[in-house]
């Protein structure tokens, strides 16, 4: 199982090169990732965007563009649908988000002629390694689905689920977080946790272990679980934290970013095929690291 993103990076190496096909890339940091990417033998890419900006941002920062195919198309939106399109055709493996709003570049993926629509909830999955534990903890959804019902829920933790397996993580513990630890029926998110438990309980919620309602204190720290009397094997050990909405997804993502200086990546699942996605304020190690997460989902 892989418990860093030294050790992605690493395995990312030995299944790649993949091809990324990247939506609007004029943009620094998403160059500068990519160029890694390229350097590292982790995937070879093909930049979709406005040429002339692209290779004057190159410029400007020192990515050299001589080992890329650059295809023209200074529209956003064709320039998303063009990366969406080369994905479904074939012709790359992941599409990656550049310098273009988030919806832009779902709505070329959800395109009903060259999108890559399974009918499946797409969701966010973020990838944290954070100073002081021992495995990587996947954290969902901070960016895409609101306020999720049970069976959007479910299919959010099976989303992840794909993205833990693709880490080697046969079999991750899925910690449902809500405010309390305890089944309260004025509070949606309890009921919701308790249904899931039972959803994986009765088989209908595989590849993982299902746990909850914990608050996040006593799904992460076993100290905490035991200071609470709590004895679920889950308690303090899970994996995945499934987030009762995009605020508290949101929060967390940034509170583990600016606070506790994790490494992080960000992917969407769901598509047939992976979505590298990440926010604007993440750094160009955060898009390489989101880079070989994505390379190992399409190595799978």
């Amino acid at each position: 199982m892989i418990r860093a993103f030294d050790e992605i990076l690493r395995v990312a190496k030995e299944k790649g090169p993949k091809t990324i096909a990247v939506a609007v890339a004029q943009d620094a940091e998403v160059l500068s990732a990519v160029s890694n990417a390229k350097r590292l033998g982790i995937a070879d890419v093909i930049l979709v965007g406005d040429k002339e900006e692209i290779e004057k941002v190159a410029s400007q920062h020192g990515v050299g563009l001589g080992v890329f195919e650059i295809v023209d198309i200074k529209d956003k939106v064709e320039a998303c649908r063009k990366a969406v399109e080369l994905v479904s055709s074939g012709k790359a493996h992941l599409v990656m988000k550049g310098l273009v709003d988030t919806s832009v570049i779902l709505k070329a993926v959800l395109d009903e002629e060259i999108g890559l629509r399974t009918g499946n909830v797409l969701s966010h999955v973020a990838v944290f390694d954070v100073p002081g534990f021992d495995r990587l903890f996947y954290v969902t959804d901070a960016a895409m689905s609101m306020y999720p019902n049970l069976e959007q829920k479910k299919q959010i933790i099976e989303n992840a689920v794909t993205v833990a397996h693709a880490l080697g993580n046969e079999k991750p513990n899925v910690g449902v977080i809500c405010a309390v630890e305890k089944v309260n029926p004025k509070m949606q998110a309890t009921l919701d946790a308790a249904e899931l438990v039972k959803l994986n309980a009765e088989g209908q919620l595989t590849g993982c272990t299902v746990a909850g309602p914990f608050a996040l204190d006593n799904a992460i720290s076993v100290e905490a679980a035991k200071h609470k009397g709590m004895t679920d094997p889950v308690a303090g050990y899970a994996d995945i934290l499934m987030l009762p909405t995009i605020e508290a997804g949101n929060v967390l993502y940034k509170s583990l970013v600016f606070f506790a200086k994790a490494k992080n990546a960000g992917i969407i699942v769901g598509a047939k095929a992976p979505v590298v996605l990440t926010s604007r304020a993440d750094s160009d190690e955060a898009k390489l690291n989101s880079i070989a997460i994505g390379v190992l989902m399409a190595a799978r």
